[in-house]
Parts: C-alpha cells; structure tokens; sequence
C-alpha cells in the first residue's frame, strides 16, 4: 500500500511533504464563523426555551388538526377532488384522469396514509411560507433600502443546503414534525418573496399613478391594482416554493417527520430496493400533481378566460 501511494505522489508530481505541510491552509488565518451561530442558538434556548415550546405545542395541535381532516376523507373523494381540480386547472379530461390514476397508485402501493402524513406537512409549510412571504415581498417592493439589505439574505438561504436546516430545527424543537415544518419553510420561503417582490415592481407606474389620481389610497391602490396585476408572478412563487417544501420534506425524515420521507430513509438502511422504489415513485407523482396544479391555478391567472 505505502508503495502505491509513493507511485502516485511520483505521478502527480506531489510530494508528501506538499500536502502535509504546505499544501494547508495556516492556522492563524483560520476564522470559524460557526461557533458564533452555536452560541447563537444557545442564547436562544436559555432566553426564550418557553416560546419555542409554546410554538412547538401550537405546531403538534396544527398539524394533528390538519392531519386528522385529510384522513378523514373517503379516498374516493381525494380521487373525485383531484379529478375536479386538475381538469379545473388544465381544462384536459385525459390529463386529468392521469393524474387520478397517479394519486390511485399510491394508494394501491399500500402508502395512503404516508401520502396523507407527507401532504399535512407540505401543506403547513406551504400555508406559512406564504403568511411569511408574501407580505414581506410587498414590504420589499415600497423600501429599496430593504430590498437590498434583505436580498443577501435571501441568496443565503437559497444557497445553504437544506440538510443544514435540520440541525437549529431539532436544537430548537426537538424531533418530529415541528422541525420539519421550520425547516421546510425556512427552504421554501425564499420564492415567494423574491416573485412578490417582482410581481409588485413590475406593475406600471401609469397605472398607479393612475389609481392615485382618482384619490385612491396607497392601501387601495395596492389591494385593486398593484396585487390583482402581479398575482400571476406571485402565483409563480407559490408553485415554487410549495415544490421546495415537497423536496425538502423528504429530507426532514432524517429528523422524524414521518410519511414518504420516512418510508425511503428506512428502505435505504435496510437496502429494501422494492420499497424504497414505491416510496421514490410515490414522492415523484405526488410533486408531478402538485405541480401541475399550482402551475395550472397560476396560468389561469396569467391568461384569465
């Protein structure tokens, strides 16, 4: 072995010493941002561990809540919903029917109930993302000041992998499905706010100086005219980030979030090949439906009839 690794350090043209000793970065020059971020975090713990309790509480009583309406349903009547709403969207029976028969399959692979607990946190996530997000796209597009100040905030955090999501999530929340709702919306955010902002910007100034002339307010103007003419870009945003918060959901299983997610994190560590490809296959209809949907819903708002 030693011999080998002699032969391709001569190769490459590199010494041992090279990457043992000059080959590294110097220590003094070293800065470890990460131990603020920790600190950070445990300041938040120390000082506010009540208020992430009582959100964590509030989260467990929503998502019990939504997940017990969606089992609810008879699944005949998800099948007859999602017959109505994508033929609704896409004005095409045949499209339609394919999707029904997509949401059937999983069914029929025995993952109802995991698509119901997957739906109730993309769901939650997506309701809040939007709470969160479009206001504050609104706020960015009337302050260029912050605009700009909340722009780099928001590469960072479409940049940052979202397995880093789940560290500060379980620190603050503990395990299950509240963090995973922090971290999906923490992922997913970020779309909604940047086409809002977008959407508003791009609403000509004859129109709102238009709509101010006529002595509407600056609430009004922007209720009846700057909001009705960018909802198709919001619209936009809302199919993006409800996409984010299906990829993102799969991921937060790592954490306990059960339904898909947690379906193929168990058959990777069984090497259970047949469940893990249900479960793979089950998470991939279920983005194509959402995704048509929403895509469908902002397209009637682009092109009203």
């Amino acid at each position: 072995m030693t011999s080998i690794v002699k032969q391709g350090d001569v190769l490459l043209g590199i010494k041992r010493g090279d990457i043992l000793g000059a080959g590294k970065f110097p220590v003094l020059l070293r800065f470890e941002v990460g131990i603020y971020v920790d600190m950070l975090v445990s300041w938040l713990i120390d000082n506010f561990a009540g208020f992430f309790d009582g959100i964590t509480g509030f989260g467990i009583w929503f998502l019990i809540r939504v997940e017990t309406f969606l089992s609810w349903l008879p699944w005949w009547f998800v099948l007859l919903f999602i017959l109505i709403i994508t033929w609704k969207a896409k004005k095409n029976i045949k499209l339609s029917l394919f999707f029904t028969f997509l949401v059937f399959f999983i069914g029929a692979f025995g993952l109802w109930v995991h698509m119901i607990q997957t739906l109730a946190i993309v769901l939650t996530s997506v309701a809040v993302s939007l709470i969160l997000g479009i206001p504050s796209g609104i706020i960015m597009a009337y302050s260029n000041k912050l605009n700009n100040l909340i722009r780099p905030v928001l590469d960072f955090m479409q940049t940052m992998p979202g397995l880093v999501y789940l560290i500060p999530a379980v620190i603050l929340f503990g395990m299950g499905r509240v963090p995973a709702v922090f971290a999906t919306t923490i992922y997913a955010v970020p779309p909604v706010i940047r086409l809002t902002d977008l959407g508003i910007r791009r609403v000509s100034r004859e129109m709102v100086e238009a709509s101010f002339s006529f002595g509407a307010s600056a609430w009004q103007t922007l209720v009846k005219v700057q909001f009705p003419q960018a909802l198709p870009t919001i619209m936009t945003g809302v199919n993006q980030t409800t996409m984010m918060a299906l990829a993102m959901v799969v991921f937060s299983s790592m954490i306990g979030a059960r339904g898909l997610g947690m379906e193929v994190l168990i058959a990777i560590n069984q090497m259970d090949i047949a469940r893990g490809f249900e479960a793979g296959i089950s998470i991939v209809f279920l983005a194509i439906i959402i995704d048509r949907i929403s895509q469908g819903v902002a397209d009637r708002f682009r092109y009203p009839e």
